[in-house]
């Protein structure tokens, strides 16, 4: 798994390596009791999960210190390959589904991710502010931002601009501009970032990051 993370991102440290080394061994120990990634799909877990999570921090690289909220992060992405990234921002992970947030939990701590606090919650239940929230099509754009605007302070921490981090694949113009409508987010306040311009896999043709600034 590490080689393909470190076609990417060569910067990586030793720790981060065996972090994400230690990833594939876990999941497929927890798959086996909870099945929280399709097991058919359980090889592709470098490539279809750790992997496109990272798509995010091609886009942003968080800031020392920032609050980031991961809505729906099922078994723990984009969030767990997330905090590895970022060992120095904090990230709170949250699912309705309990089982799934006792297996991101369980990964987390056997990673020793002390950056990361996983809760058995729906998103607008999450107490506090945060500078970033990432969620990997958890539903429209129209349906999801209403759920965690609250959640977002407004303006820049550094250099960047606060808020949503969304993965997403297919036609997004009409998504989009429905979102906009509902939210009243000025267009060019919403970036469209294929993943295929950093990322060379047939997979990741049509996915995109969308990053919608607070």
């Amino acid at each position: 798994m590490e080689d393909l993370i470190l076609t990417y991102f060569p910067e990586l440290t030793v720790r981060q390596r065996e972090q994400f080394a230690a990833l594939l061994p876990l999941y497929k120990e927890w798959n086996s009791k909870i099945n929280v990634i399709s097991r058919k799909d359980i090889d592709n877990l470098c490539l279809h999960h750790v992997l496109h999570s990272l798509a995010i921090a091609k886009v942003v690289a968080f800031p020392a210190g920032s609050r980031v909220l991961d809505v729906g992060t099922g078994g723990g992405f984009p969030g767990i390959p997330l905090a590895i990234m970022f060992p120095e921002v904090s990230f709170v992970l949250c699912d309705s589904v309990g089982k799934k947030t006792l297996v991101a939990r369980s990964v987390a701590e056997s990673l020793g991710l002390t950056n990361v606090i996983v809760e058995n919650a729906r998103a607008e239940s999450i107490e506090g502010k945060f500078d970033f929230v990432v969620s990997r099509a958890v539903t429209e754009l129209k349906s999801f931002l209403p759920w965690i605007w609250s959640s977002l302070l407004t303006g820049k921490t550094g250099d960047l601009s606060r808020g949503v981090l969304y993965l997403k694949g297919g036609e997004l113009k009409e998504e989009i501009s429905a979102a906009a409508g509902v939210m009243r987010i000025p267009a060019e306040r919403i970036g469209i970032n294929e993943i295929s311009k950093w990322f060379k896999e047939p997979f990741f043709e049509g996915k995109m990051v969308l990053y919608i600034k607070r």
